[in-house]
Protein backbone atom coordinates (compact mmCIF):
# COMPACT_ATOMS: atom_id res chain seq x y z
CA UNK A 1 0.00 0.00 0.00
CA UNK A 2 1.25 3.54 -0.98
CA UNK A 3 2.04 5.89 1.84
CA UNK A 4 0.54 9.08 2.14
CA UNK A 5 2.97 12.09 2.86
CA UNK A 6 1.84 14.58 5.87
CA UNK A 7 1.01 17.89 4.64
CA UNK A 8 3.81 18.98 7.80
CA UNK A 9 5.56 15.98 8.35
CA UNK A 10 8.29 15.76 11.58
CA UNK A 11 11.18 15.46 9.64
CA UNK A 12 12.62 16.12 6.25
CA UNK A 13 15.22 13.86 5.04
CA UNK A 14 17.58 15.30 2.25
CA UNK A 15 19.24 13.31 -0.55
CA UNK A 16 21.52 14.74 -2.52
CA UNK A 17 21.86 12.37 -5.71
CA UNK A 18 24.69 12.13 -8.47
CA UNK A 19 25.51 9.04 -10.41
CA UNK A 20 24.24 6.63 -7.44
CA UNK A 21 22.46 4.04 -9.41
CA UNK A 22 25.14 1.65 -7.86
CA UNK A 23 24.29 2.59 -4.14
CA UNK A 24 20.88 4.84 -3.96
CA UNK A 25 18.37 1.56 -3.61
CA UNK A 26 20.30 0.51 -0.80
CA UNK A 27 20.53 3.95 0.98
CA UNK A 28 16.42 4.95 0.08
CA UNK A 29 15.09 1.42 0.71
CA UNK A 30 17.48 1.57 4.56
CA UNK A 31 14.69 5.27 4.82
CA UNK A 32 11.53 3.43 3.99
CA UNK A 33 12.07 1.24 5.67
CA UNK A 34 12.40 3.43 8.94
CA UNK A 35 10.30 2.36 11.98
CA UNK A 36 9.31 5.86 12.22
CA UNK A 37 6.98 6.90 9.15
CA UNK A 38 6.37 10.97 9.97
CA UNK A 39 8.73 12.36 6.99
CA UNK A 40 9.36 13.73 3.60
CA UNK A 41 12.16 12.67 1.70
CA UNK A 42 13.76 14.99 -0.65
CA UNK A 43 16.13 13.21 -3.75
CA UNK A 44 17.65 15.66 -5.32
CA UNK A 45 18.44 14.59 -8.43
CA UNK A 46 22.14 17.01 -9.27
CA UNK A 47 22.36 16.33 -13.45
CA UNK A 48 23.17 12.66 -13.01
CA UNK A 49 24.05 10.99 -16.20
CA UNK A 50 23.36 7.49 -15.09
CA UNK A 51 19.71 5.82 -14.39
CA UNK A 52 19.92 7.86 -10.73
CA UNK A 53 17.08 9.91 -12.05
CA UNK A 54 15.20 7.03 -12.89
CA UNK A 55 15.40 5.22 -9.92
CA UNK A 56 14.34 8.39 -7.91
CA UNK A 57 10.72 9.12 -10.15
CA UNK A 58 10.15 5.41 -9.47
CA UNK A 59 10.81 5.64 -5.67
CA UNK A 60 8.60 8.91 -5.89
CA UNK A 61 5.67 6.94 -7.94
CA UNK A 62 5.66 4.54 -5.11
CA UNK A 63 5.34 6.24 -1.90
CA UNK A 64 3.85 9.95 -1.99
CA UNK A 65 6.48 10.66 1.07
CA UNK A 66 8.89 10.62 -1.32
CA UNK A 67 9.80 13.91 -3.81
CA UNK A 68 11.89 14.31 -6.38
CA UNK A 69 13.85 17.34 -8.00
CA UNK A 70 15.99 17.21 -11.03
CA UNK A 71 18.65 19.98 -12.13
CA UNK A 72 21.57 20.62 -13.86
CA UNK A 73 25.08 19.53 -12.12
CA UNK A 74 26.28 22.05 -10.03
CA UNK A 75 27.21 20.27 -6.95
CA UNK A 76 26.44 19.03 -3.51
CA UNK A 77 26.23 22.32 -1.74
CA UNK A 78 23.12 23.43 -4.27
CA UNK A 79 21.49 20.53 -4.12
CA UNK A 80 21.07 20.35 -0.16
CA UNK A 81 20.12 24.37 -0.89
CA UNK A 82 17.15 23.29 -3.03
CA UNK A 83 15.92 20.64 -0.61
CA UNK A 84 16.35 23.19 2.34
CA UNK A 85 13.93 25.44 0.22
CA UNK A 86 11.25 23.09 -0.26
CA UNK A 87 11.83 21.08 2.93
CA UNK A 88 8.59 21.46 5.57
CA UNK A 89 9.52 19.26 8.35
CA UNK A 90 10.20 20.33 12.25
CA UNK A 91 13.73 18.65 12.10
CA UNK A 92 16.30 18.10 9.00
CA UNK A 93 18.19 15.28 8.39
CA UNK A 94 20.88 14.31 5.74
CA UNK A 95 22.19 11.27 3.84
CA UNK A 96 24.63 11.15 1.64
CA UNK A 97 23.40 8.52 -1.43
CA UNK A 98 26.19 6.14 -0.85
CA UNK A 99 25.76 5.56 2.54
CA UNK A 100 22.51 3.72 4.73
CA UNK A 101 21.03 4.36 8.14
CA UNK A 102 19.91 1.86 10.56
CA UNK A 103 16.05 1.11 11.16
CA UNK A 104 15.43 3.29 13.75
CA UNK A 105 17.70 5.88 13.21
CA UNK A 106 15.21 8.61 12.75
CA UNK A 107 12.80 7.75 15.47
CA UNK A 108 16.39 7.60 17.83
CA UNK A 109 17.29 11.07 16.79
CA UNK A 110 13.92 12.42 17.31
CA UNK A 111 13.07 11.07 20.33
CA UNK A 112 16.61 12.45 21.80
CA UNK A 113 15.76 15.90 20.77
CA UNK A 114 12.49 15.77 22.00
CA UNK A 115 12.65 14.44 25.11
CA UNK A 116 15.72 16.80 26.01
CA UNK A 117 14.01 19.61 23.99
CA UNK A 118 17.45 19.77 21.77
CA UNK A 119 18.08 21.74 18.88
CA UNK A 120 20.87 19.54 17.65
CA UNK A 121 21.13 15.79 18.42
CA UNK A 122 24.31 14.07 16.95
CA UNK A 123 24.88 10.92 17.08
CA UNK A 124 27.77 7.74 16.74
CA UNK A 125 27.98 5.97 13.41
CA UNK A 126 29.82 3.31 11.54
CA UNK A 127 32.56 3.89 9.50
CA UNK A 128 32.48 1.30 6.36
CA UNK A 129 35.68 0.01 4.60
CA UNK A 130 34.97 -2.77 2.09
CA UNK A 131 33.55 -5.52 4.31
CA UNK A 132 34.56 -4.34 7.82
CA UNK A 133 32.90 -1.98 9.77
CA UNK A 134 33.44 0.00 13.13
CA UNK A 135 32.05 1.92 15.84
CA UNK A 136 33.05 5.86 16.11
CA UNK A 137 31.69 7.96 18.39
CA UNK A 138 33.35 10.74 20.58
CA UNK A 139 30.97 12.80 23.43
CA UNK A 140 30.62 10.24 26.06
CA UNK A 141 28.33 12.61 28.24
CA UNK A 142 25.03 11.39 28.52
CA UNK A 143 23.45 14.26 29.04
CA UNK A 144 22.17 17.62 27.45
CA UNK A 145 25.60 20.31 26.21
CA UNK A 146 25.22 23.81 26.34
CA UNK A 147 27.01 25.76 23.54
CA UNK A 148 29.86 26.25 25.23
CA UNK A 149 30.35 22.76 26.57
CA UNK A 150 29.60 20.93 23.01
CA UNK A 151 32.22 23.52 21.60
CA UNK A 152 35.01 22.42 24.15
CA UNK A 153 34.19 18.98 23.21
CA UNK A 154 34.64 19.89 19.66
CA UNK A 155 37.73 22.04 20.06
CA UNK A 156 39.64 18.71 21.37
CA UNK A 157 38.88 17.06 17.75
CA UNK A 158 38.63 20.08 15.75
CA UNK A 159 39.04 18.01 12.14
CA UNK A 160 36.80 15.02 13.05
CA UNK A 161 34.31 13.87 10.95
CA UNK A 162 31.90 12.94 13.38
CA UNK A 163 31.56 17.01 14.56
CA UNK A 164 31.73 18.32 10.69
CA UNK A 165 29.44 16.45 8.54
CA UNK A 166 25.83 16.46 8.16
CA UNK A 167 24.52 13.16 8.44
CA UNK A 168 25.10 12.27 12.16
CA UNK A 169 22.92 15.08 13.09
CA UNK A 170 19.19 16.35 13.60
CA UNK A 171 18.82 19.92 12.88
CA UNK A 172 15.58 22.12 13.84
CA UNK A 173 14.63 23.61 10.68
CA UNK A 174 13.00 26.85 12.28
CA UNK A 175 17.17 27.53 13.00
CA UNK A 176 18.00 27.41 9.66
CA UNK A 177 15.40 29.50 8.20
CA UNK A 178 15.21 32.12 11.12
CA UNK A 179 19.16 33.03 10.56
CA UNK A 180 19.29 31.88 6.43
CA UNK A 181 21.30 28.83 6.93
CA UNK A 182 22.58 27.57 3.61
CA UNK A 183 25.53 25.60 1.93
CA UNK A 184 28.16 27.59 0.42
CA UNK A 185 29.13 26.54 -3.06
CA UNK A 186 31.81 27.81 -3.41
CA UNK A 187 33.56 25.92 -0.69
CA UNK A 188 34.36 22.55 -1.79
CA UNK A 189 36.18 21.15 1.28
CA UNK A 190 34.45 21.44 5.23
CA UNK A 191 31.56 22.98 3.55
CA UNK A 192 29.40 21.05 5.82
CA UNK A 193 31.80 21.77 8.82
CA UNK A 194 31.28 25.83 7.83
CA UNK A 195 27.67 25.09 7.54
CA UNK A 196 27.77 23.35 11.54
CA UNK A 197 29.85 26.02 12.73
CA UNK A 198 27.32 28.75 11.85
CA UNK A 199 24.26 26.73 12.94
CA UNK A 200 25.78 26.08 16.58
CA UNK A 201 26.10 29.95 16.83
CA UNK A 202 22.19 30.00 16.49
CA UNK A 203 21.64 26.23 18.86
CA UNK A 204 21.13 26.49 22.59
CA UNK A 205 20.98 22.61 23.20
CA UNK A 206 22.53 19.97 22.29
CA UNK A 207 22.84 16.21 22.98
CA UNK A 208 24.91 13.43 21.98
CA UNK A 209 23.66 9.98 21.10
CA UNK A 210 25.78 7.08 21.73
CA UNK A 211 24.29 4.75 19.32
CA UNK A 212 25.61 4.47 15.64
CA UNK A 213 22.70 4.85 13.44
CA UNK A 214 24.23 5.88 9.87
CA UNK A 215 26.40 3.71 7.86
CA UNK A 216 29.14 5.72 6.35
CA UNK A 217 31.20 4.22 3.20
CA UNK A 218 34.83 5.12 3.08
CA UNK A 219 34.82 5.67 -0.95
CA UNK A 220 35.55 9.32 -0.68
CA UNK A 221 38.99 10.68 -2.08
CA UNK A 222 41.14 13.60 -1.25
CA UNK A 223 40.61 17.40 -2.77
CA UNK A 224 43.20 16.99 -4.76
CA UNK A 225 42.68 13.78 -6.49
CA UNK A 226 38.61 13.81 -6.29
CA UNK A 227 38.54 17.71 -7.06
CA UNK A 228 41.31 18.44 -9.49
CA UNK A 229 42.41 21.32 -6.99
CA UNK A 230 45.60 22.37 -6.60
CA UNK A 231 47.86 22.01 -3.79
CA UNK A 232 47.80 26.12 -3.50
CA UNK A 233 44.10 26.49 -3.82
CA UNK A 234 43.56 23.81 -1.57
CA UNK A 235 46.05 25.57 1.41
CA UNK A 236 44.07 28.55 0.91
CA UNK A 237 40.79 27.39 1.34
CA UNK A 238 41.92 25.73 4.12
CA UNK A 239 43.08 28.45 5.97
CA UNK A 240 40.28 30.21 5.24
CA UNK A 241 38.08 27.82 6.78
CA UNK A 242 40.22 28.20 9.80
CA UNK A 243 39.74 31.50 10.04
CA UNK A 244 36.05 31.00 10.11
CA UNK A 245 36.71 28.28 13.14
CA UNK A 246 38.50 30.85 14.58
CA UNK A 247 35.82 33.82 14.84
CA UNK A 248 33.65 30.83 15.70
CA UNK A 249 35.10 30.19 19.13
CA UNK A 250 35.94 33.86 19.76
CA UNK A 251 32.40 34.40 19.38
CA UNK A 252 31.47 31.27 21.86
CA UNK A 253 34.01 32.03 24.64
CA UNK A 254 34.65 35.31 26.13
CA UNK A 255 37.88 36.68 25.96
CA UNK A 256 39.93 35.40 28.94
CA UNK A 257 38.41 31.69 28.04
CA UNK A 258 39.62 31.96 24.38
CA UNK A 259 42.98 33.37 24.98
CA UNK A 260 43.42 29.83 27.59
CA UNK A 261 42.31 27.85 24.40
CA UNK A 262 43.60 29.36 22.09
CA UNK A 263 46.79 26.27 21.39
CA UNK A 264 43.82 23.71 21.22
CA UNK A 265 41.46 26.38 18.24
CA UNK A 266 45.11 26.41 16.63
CA UNK A 267 45.48 22.53 16.58
CA UNK A 268 42.70 22.79 13.77
CA UNK A 269 45.63 23.80 11.47
CA UNK A 270 47.36 20.22 12.65
CA UNK A 271 44.40 18.49 12.15
CA UNK A 272 43.75 19.63 8.82
CA UNK A 273 46.92 19.33 7.68
CA UNK A 274 45.45 15.46 5.71
CA UNK A 275 43.82 15.84 2.18
CA UNK A 276 40.29 16.37 3.95
CA UNK A 277 39.21 12.08 3.68
CA UNK A 278 38.47 10.05 6.41
CA UNK A 279 41.66 7.97 6.77
CA UNK A 280 41.15 4.44 4.96
CA UNK A 281 42.46 2.62 7.78
CA UNK A 282 39.37 0.81 9.81
CA UNK A 283 39.28 1.45 13.76
CA UNK A 284 40.62 -0.97 16.41
CA UNK A 285 37.80 -3.42 17.22
CA UNK A 286 36.45 -3.70 13.93
CA UNK A 287 33.94 -6.36 12.82
CA UNK A 288 32.92 -8.18 9.38
CA UNK A 289 30.15 -5.72 8.04
CA UNK A 290 26.88 -7.78 8.85
CA UNK A 291 28.09 -8.93 12.47
CA UNK A 292 27.65 -5.71 13.99
CA UNK A 293 23.97 -5.63 14.99
CA UNK A 294 21.41 -8.78 15.83
CA UNK A 295 21.18 -10.94 12.98
CA UNK A 296 18.50 -13.41 12.28
CA UNK A 297 18.51 -16.43 9.77
CA UNK A 298 15.71 -15.80 7.09
CA UNK A 299 14.79 -19.44 6.90
CA UNK A 300 14.20 -19.14 10.85
CA UNK A 301 12.26 -15.92 10.36
CA UNK A 302 10.06 -17.90 8.12
CA UNK A 303 9.65 -21.20 9.94
CA UNK A 304 5.72 -21.99 10.86
CA UNK A 305 5.83 -23.45 14.30
CA UNK A 306 5.43 -23.07 18.12
CA UNK A 307 9.05 -23.18 18.60
CA UNK A 308 9.98 -20.83 15.60
CA UNK A 309 7.05 -18.43 17.00
CA UNK A 310 9.32 -18.56 20.52
CA UNK A 311 12.16 -17.88 18.67
CA UNK A 312 10.99 -15.20 16.99
CA UNK A 313 9.36 -12.99 19.49
CA UNK A 314 12.78 -13.30 21.69
CA UNK A 315 15.16 -12.35 18.35
CA UNK A 316 12.06 -8.89 18.72
CA UNK A 317 12.81 -8.31 22.09
CA UNK A 318 16.50 -8.51 21.68
CA UNK A 319 16.43 -6.34 18.82
CA UNK A 320 15.08 -3.25 21.11
CA UNK A 321 17.04 -4.34 23.81
CA UNK A 322 20.56 -4.12 21.73
CA UNK A 323 19.59 -0.05 21.08
CA UNK A 324 20.08 -0.29 24.99
CA UNK A 325 22.81 -1.92 25.31
CA UNK A 326 24.46 0.31 22.48
CA UNK A 327 23.83 3.72 24.22
CA UNK A 328 24.69 2.71 27.45
CA UNK A 329 27.69 0.28 27.02
CA UNK A 330 26.62 -2.82 28.29
CA UNK A 331 26.16 -6.52 26.77
CA UNK A 332 23.06 -7.53 25.40
CA UNK A 333 23.05 -10.59 28.31
CA UNK A 334 23.37 -7.71 31.01
CA UNK A 335 20.89 -5.34 29.45
CA UNK A 336 17.85 -8.21 29.18
CA UNK A 337 18.93 -9.33 32.93
CA UNK A 338 18.33 -5.64 33.78
CA UNK A 339 14.99 -6.12 32.09
CA UNK A 340 13.67 -9.06 34.00
CA UNK A 341 15.12 -7.87 37.52
CA UNK A 342 12.80 -4.99 36.84
CA UNK A 343 9.77 -7.01 35.47
CA UNK A 344 10.46 -9.45 38.21
CA UNK A 345 9.09 -6.98 40.93
CA UNK A 346 11.15 -6.31 44.08
CA UNK A 347 11.27 -9.44 45.91
CA UNK A 348 12.52 -12.67 43.77
CA UNK A 349 14.77 -16.04 44.55
CA UNK A 350 18.20 -16.70 42.79
CA UNK A 351 16.51 -19.39 41.41
CA UNK A 352 13.34 -17.84 40.31
CA UNK A 353 15.37 -15.53 37.99
CA UNK A 354 17.76 -17.49 36.48
CA UNK A 355 14.55 -19.38 35.66
CA UNK A 356 12.42 -16.17 34.50
CA UNK A 357 15.94 -15.58 32.58
CA UNK A 358 15.89 -18.47 31.25
CA UNK A 359 19.81 -19.11 32.28
CA UNK A 360 21.70 -21.30 34.43
CA UNK A 361 22.29 -20.08 37.41
CA UNK A 362 25.70 -19.87 37.49
CA UNK A 363 25.45 -17.31 34.29
CA UNK A 364 22.99 -15.53 36.38
CA UNK A 365 24.90 -15.00 39.34
CA UNK A 366 27.63 -13.24 37.25
CA UNK A 367 25.72 -10.86 35.23
CA UNK A 368 24.57 -9.76 38.43
CA UNK A 369 27.69 -9.31 39.72
CA UNK A 370 28.08 -6.93 36.24
CA UNK A 371 25.47 -5.04 36.83
CA UNK A 372 25.97 -4.51 41.15
CA UNK A 373 29.52 -3.51 40.08
CA UNK A 374 28.45 -0.52 37.66
CA UNK A 375 26.12 0.17 40.46
CA UNK A 376 23.06 0.22 38.69
CA UNK A 377 21.35 -2.55 41.75
CA UNK A 378 21.25 -3.57 44.90
CA UNK A 379 20.13 -7.04 45.79
CA UNK A 380 20.33 -7.98 49.53
CA UNK A 381 19.42 -11.52 50.85
CA UNK A 382 15.92 -11.39 52.97
CA UNK A 383 16.49 -14.04 55.69
CA UNK A 384 13.89 -15.59 57.37
CA UNK A 385 13.59 -18.35 59.60
CA UNK A 386 11.92 -22.24 58.88
CA UNK A 387 12.26 -23.83 55.56
CA UNK A 388 11.00 -21.00 53.36
CA UNK A 389 13.40 -20.07 50.79
CA UNK A 390 15.54 -17.03 51.10
CA UNK A 391 14.38 -14.61 49.03
CA UNK A 392 16.33 -11.20 47.27
CA UNK A 393 15.63 -7.70 47.70
CA UNK A 394 16.02 -5.96 44.63
CA UNK A 395 16.83 -2.22 44.95
CA UNK A 396 17.29 0.21 41.48
CA UNK A 397 20.57 2.66 42.54
CA UNK A 398 20.34 6.04 40.39
CA UNK A 399 22.69 5.31 37.89
CA UNK A 400 20.06 2.81 36.31
CA UNK A 401 17.36 5.50 36.27
CA UNK A 402 17.93 6.47 32.13
CA UNK A 403 18.72 2.88 31.55
CA UNK A 404 15.41 2.01 32.81
CA UNK A 405 13.72 4.72 30.83
CA UNK A 406 15.18 3.60 27.81
CA UNK A 407 13.92 -0.09 28.51
CA UNK A 408 10.49 1.89 28.94
CA UNK A 409 11.05 3.56 25.28
CA UNK A 410 12.23 0.26 24.14
CA UNK A 411 9.32 -2.37 25.39
CA UNK A 412 6.54 0.41 23.93
CA UNK A 413 8.64 0.39 20.42
CA UNK A 414 7.96 -3.33 20.36
CA UNK A 415 4.70 -3.16 20.61
CA UNK A 416 4.38 -0.13 18.31
CA UNK A 417 5.92 -2.29 15.78
CA UNK A 418 4.02 -5.82 17.16
CA UNK A 419 0.83 -4.11 16.46
CA UNK A 420 1.73 -1.90 13.20
CA UNK A 421 -1.09 -1.56 10.37
CA UNK A 422 -3.81 -3.06 13.18
CA UNK A 423 -6.80 -0.66 13.70
CA UNK A 424 -7.50 0.13 17.33
CA UNK A 425 -9.98 -1.86 17.63
CA UNK A 426 -8.06 -5.00 16.33
CA UNK A 427 -5.17 -4.23 18.64
CA UNK A 428 -7.58 -4.03 21.52
CA UNK A 429 -9.54 -7.97 20.45
CA UNK A 430 -5.36 -8.68 19.80
CA UNK A 431 -4.14 -7.59 23.58
CA UNK A 432 -7.99 -9.30 25.01
CA UNK A 433 -7.61 -12.89 23.10
CA UNK A 434 -3.74 -13.08 24.28
CA UNK A 435 -4.84 -12.25 27.84
CA UNK A 436 -7.08 -15.24 28.31
CA UNK A 437 -4.14 -17.18 26.29
CA UNK A 438 -1.84 -16.20 29.08
CA UNK A 439 -4.28 -17.64 31.78
CA UNK A 440 -4.64 -20.89 29.88
CA UNK A 441 -1.11 -21.05 30.20
CA UNK A 442 -0.66 -20.35 34.10
CA UNK A 443 -3.40 -22.86 34.34
CA UNK A 444 -1.58 -25.31 32.75
CA UNK A 445 1.85 -24.76 34.44
CA UNK A 446 0.36 -24.33 38.02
Amino acid sequence: MKKEAAMHPTVSIIVPVYNAEKTLARCVDSILNQTYEDYELLLVNDGSTDSSGALCDAYAARDSRVQVFHKENAGVSNARNLALSQARGTYLQFLDSDDWITPEATLSLVRAAEDHQCDLVISDFYRVVGERVSHKGDIDEDTVLTREEYAAHMMENPADFYYGVLWNKLYRRQIVEDHHLRMDPEISWCEDFMFNLEYIRHAQRFYALQVPIYYYVKTKGSLVSSQGLSISKTVRMKLMVFEYYQRFFKTVLDEEEYEKSRLKVYRFLVDAAGDGAVPPTILPGSTRLGSERLQVSPDILAGDSLLHDSFRQRKMLDHYLELVALKHDLPLKDTRLLLYLYQAGPVITRKDLADFANLPRSTTSLLVQRLTSRELVKLEELRKDGPEKKRLLITFLPASEPILEDLNNALKDMRQSLFAGFTEEEAETCLRLNSRIQDNIRKTLA
